[in-house]
């Protein structure tokens, strides 16, 4: 299917043909049906594709019109010939055509940038003028020669100097655009066709011919229109002119050589014109002045464009300079940010990394401190991440004080640091490493908050002879050390680390194997209440079997667990354990269960639905299920909109009961206790007195207080590690509800613990001496 544009070619193309041999009334009649064809073309072109500036077209539309009118008048009342009459008001309204369309193709080739109206001028004026030339040696002073009263033809002596205007917008819209659209191509060759339809009528008509001019003429100005109608359908009428700067300097080799060749004609053909006149003694004054006026003004337009090309040049060296100086600074700033940490203006990782490899050969490679701040994950998550950024940045400053000049100090990401220090002896970093730990202990104030943190080290020396990233690798060994032990502390590696770093992988994938098989087995230690020695609940608590008489201790599997993610299938199997074995007794004694519960678990979005399930599965009330969670977990989730704070407030509404274990030994605070949802303190066995010693007297003073603060908020006692009867009296002094230990039991298998209730029971129902 034809497009518009297309479909007007085709049509006008066939129009054309038609009537280039008509009658000179048929001709007319053909030129103002096309016009009014082109104007058609130009409203229907600017209604669908809409451009941005449809000046030019509108004025195209005008001179069509006039074109239009005049042909109209033509058709009614035809001349003789051109010649035997001034100039009348139907030639004033075609002329106007010619004026509009170089309007017209002056605002298609307008730019909005600043002096655009001047751009592509002097190489215009430079054509206009060889152009001028041109016309008047090989046209019009032949003809003006050859007869000796023209005054009469004015109206066809005015063609040359309209086609001179119309070509010199023609040549401008070339000189200031990048590249011609396809709707600007059709427009300059319009103009093309055009020009050379004048120049065949101007010497037909000069020579004694009709008005009507020659069949070239005739099809030459309406295939004129029929390509200004394509034009104005085409799409790319619409597109926005853009400017070639690149032309206006005249650097292009073939637009200075083209321009140099249009200079040069103009003195060649004036030359021509001399010879010839003296020779034929036809020699005027105008023979010489005009074809010499003309070139000298090409001189001066063509000495301007030189000039404006130089200064361009001129400012165009100036902006390539401020670009490469541009362009080195901002090489020089991305190098730094490729090797500095944008928050504390730091050397980062990879700095650190090429500082290590430069060090590999060196005499004293260094020593490498790897350090990481503890319980920053807390501070982000309930002050905010910038009270945590701006933290950072105050470490930073505060560790570049202590670790002095002659120490890189790096930070890698997140909240850990990296130190890289002469070696020295080992007093020496040792040395450096409690100024390190005394400095971030300090505390620090941010943004109105007091914040008090420590940081924990891992120490490589020396660091590079391993290589850059096996000096990190054994630092945050000795880092997971330091953690391990406690944090606030230093750790140096040593083969032992790397060694034990093997064993915990090793086990690692043993676990995950072993979660496929019947390897694990819950057993259950008593929680006795203490003022009648009934057994009150049990604690649920894992052992690993990974062969019959092979036992894993839980103090080397479950931190191996937590550390690979595998607790979170581990807990559950628990859990689902637990439920299924302390359904029946509670149906049967009443007898509730403790499961431990991870900061992993309680971090997966549906841990709460995982209780809920195992609830339901098992049919264990929910309020016969008691959660216990650590001291630290409830001090990182003090956020009320913390995930953990909202699984366990679920679970609580449901009936499940929270305990939190080993109580006093973690960051107690009064706040938490308070607000979070708990039921239960277990206090830790470090606070129970083995003896009646200063020492003992201090343990019973925790002890005393710890229970009557849990009595106060309205929680239960337990007390842990209950291993002597002298134990169990101080604590029914103290008022203690609940004690756990080997005084009661230790932990058994399921089926013991069944026989175990059961025989309480019993004795309860018949005690001794009744």
């Amino acid at each position: 299917m034809l497009r518009a544009w297309q479909g007007f070619l085709l049509a006008g193309s066939v129009v054309a043909a038609a009537a280039t041999f008509a009658a000179p009334a048929g001709r007319e009649a053909a030129y103002a049906l096309l016009c009014l064809a082109v104007v058609g073309a130009v409203v229907t072109g600017v209604r669908q594709h809409r451009p941005a500036r449809p000046l030019g077209w509108w004025l195209l539309a005008a001179g069509m019109g006039c074109g239009a009118v005049a042909h109209s008048r033509w058709v009614l009342q035809q001349p003789a010939t051109v010649l035997n009459a001034v100039v009348t008001w139907t030639d004033v309204v075609y002329f106007s055509m010619y004026l509009l369309v170089a309007a017209a193709v002056a605002a298609l080739s307008a730019s909005r940038r600043r002096g655009a109206a001047l751009a592509g001028m002097t190489e215009a004026g430079i054509v206009a003028c060889t152009a001028i030339v041109l016309a008047w040696v090989f046209l019009l002073d032949p003809l003006m020669n050859d007869r000796d009263d023209w005054s009469a033809g004015a109206a066809v002596l005015a063609y040359p100097f309209l086609d001179l205007l119309v070509l010199t917008m023609v040549v401008r819209l070339r000189f200031t655009t990048r590249a011609l659209s396809r709707a600007q191509q059709f427009l300059v060759l319009a103009v093309a066709v055009v020009l050379a339809a004048d120049v065949a009528y101007i010497v037909a008509v000069m020579a004694g011919g009709r008005w009507a001019g020659s069949a070239f003429s005739a099809a030459g100005w309406l295939m004129f229109l029929v390509l200004l109608g394509a034009a104005a359908l085409h799409p790319s009428m619409a597109v926005e002119p853009r400017a070639d700067e690149s032309r206006l300097p005249g650097n292009g080799r073939w637009t200075m050589a083209g321009l140099l060749a249009v200079v040069l004609i103009g003195p060649a053909a004036t030359s021509y014109a001399l010879v010839q006149d003296i020779a034929e003694g036809e020699l005027d004054v105008i023979d010489v002045f005009l074809p010499l006026g003309a070139t000298a003004v090409t001189s001066v337009l063509l000495i301007a464009r030189l000039t404006r090309a130089s200064a361009l040049a001129r400012r165009r060296a100036d902006d390539l300079q401020e670009a490469v100086e541009y362009q080195a600074t901002l090489q020089r700033e991305m190098s730094h940010l490729a090797l500095h940490d944008p928050l504390t203006g730091l050397p980062n990782r990879l700095y650190l990394d090429r500082e290590l490899r430069a060090r590999a050969h060196h005499d004293d490679p260094g020593c490498l401190l790897l350090l990481d701040v503890d319980g920053f994950k807390h501070i982000n998550e309930s002050l905010g991440h910038p009270i945590g950024d701006a933290l950072l940045v105050a470490l930073g400053q505060r560790l570049r004080h202590t670790v002095g000049p002659d120490a890189l100090l790096a930070r890698l990401g997140g909240d850990e640091f990296a130190v890289l220090m002469p070696c020295g002896d080992a007093e020496a970093v040792d040395n450096r490493c409690a100024d390190i730990l005394a400095a971030v202990r300090r505390p620090a104030d941010i943004h109105g908050h007091r914040l008090h943190v420590t940081i924990s080290i891992g120490v490589r020396r020396p660091a590079a002879p391993a290589g850059g990233t096996d000096a990190l690798s054994d630092a945050d060994l000795a880092l997971y050390e330091a953690k391990a032990a406690g944090r606030d502390r230093a750790v140096t590696y040593d083969a032992g680390l790397r060694e034990r770093q093997v064993e915990r992988t090793e086990l690692i994938d043993r676990l995950r194997a072993a979660l496929t098989t019947e390897q694990f087995t819950v057993y259950y230690q008593p929680i006795v209440t203490l003022s009648t020695g009934g057994f009150d609940a049990v604690e649920a608590l894992v052992r690993w079997f990974p062969r019959p008489g092979e036992l894993v201790g839980p103090d080397r599997f479950i931190p191996a667990a937590e550390d690979s993610g595998l607790i979170v299938a581990l807990g559950e199997r628990v859990l689902r354990q637990a439920c299924r074995d302390a359904a029946g007794w509670h149906r049967q004694h009443g007898t509730a269960v403790t499961v431990n519960v991870s900061p992993r678990q309680l971090m997966e979005p549906g841990y709460a639905a995982t209780v809920d399930r195992a609830l339901r599965d098992s049919g264990l009330p929910p309020s016969a299920l008691i959660l216990e969670i650590t001291e630290g977990m409830l001090v990182g989730a003090a956020n009320r909109d913390d995930r953990t704070i909202a699984q366990l407030t679920a679970l609580r509404r449901q009936g499940v009961r929270v305990a939190v274990d080993d109580f006093g030994t973690g960051y107690s605070s009064l706040a938490y206790l308070r607000d979070l949802p708990i039921d239960i303190l277990k206090i830790d066995r470090s606070f129970l007195p083995a003896d009646g010693s200063g020492a003992a007297e201090r343990q019973l003073s925790f002890v005393r207080t710890i229970v009557d603060l849990a009595h106060n908020l309205g929680l239960a006692a337990v007390a842990e590690g209950v291993e002597t009867p002298a134990q169990v009296a101080v604590l029914r002094e103290l008022g203690c509800d609940k004690g756990q230990g080997y005084h009661f039991g230790r932990p058994i298998g399921a089926a013991e613990t069944s026989e175990v209730l059961a025989a309480a029971r019993l004795a309860a129902a018949f005690p001794v001496g009744a």
